[in-house]
């Protein structure tokens, strides 16, 4: 269930989404906040135009925090990604010292919107998976808002 944090700053990571789409990038985008409710990092992904695979949104946001103040900074901080966590940045969240994800768009419901191309390409592990795998507890909360979250994606992955 989510409160009116929450739903604030998963909306703000779908607008983030769009922003990307916007720029002819992948539509995906993530916010971290912070324990206090401030925000520490906001990110979307720059895969396409920053030409570099490894900068999906929740891996953008992460190093931003983490050079800002460290594992303090971290410290009892929320990440809010538009779209489930794929395996890469689900080891990144793990590796950041975070305790809490939410969650638009579950990845199984992108993948159809994907095509067959876009589904060969990716990596179907899901988050919890990962994160489950992990020696401390991290808490995954989602799909939420999924219809909101899918809006950014429609007629994207088949252009």
């Amino acid at each position: 269930m989510l409160d009116d944090t929450d739903t604030r700053w998963l909306r703000h990571s779908f607008a983030l989404a769009r922003q990307a789409r916007d720029r002819g990038d992948h539509p995906f985008g993530a916010v971290l906040v912070g324990a206090a409710g401030n925000l520490l990092a906001e990110g979307a992904n720059q895969v396409v135009n920053g030409r570099d695979f490894s900068v999906h949104a929740e891996i953008a946001v992460l190093p931003t925090a983490w050079r800002q103040g460290g594992e303090a900074a971290l410290a009892g901080a929320c990440l809010y990604s538009s779209c489930e966590p794929c395996a890469m940045c689900a080891g990144g969240i793990h590796w950041s010292g975070l305790t809490r994800v939410v969650y638009g768009m579950a990845a199984d419901s992108l993948y159809p919107l994907m095509g067959p191309a876009g589904q060969l390409a990716s990596l179907a592990v899901g988050c919890r998976q990962v994160l489950g795998q992990s020696g401390r507890p991290i808490e995954v909360s989602g799909p939420h808002l999924t219809e909101e979250a899918e809006q950014v994606h429609l007629g994207y992955w088949t252009q």
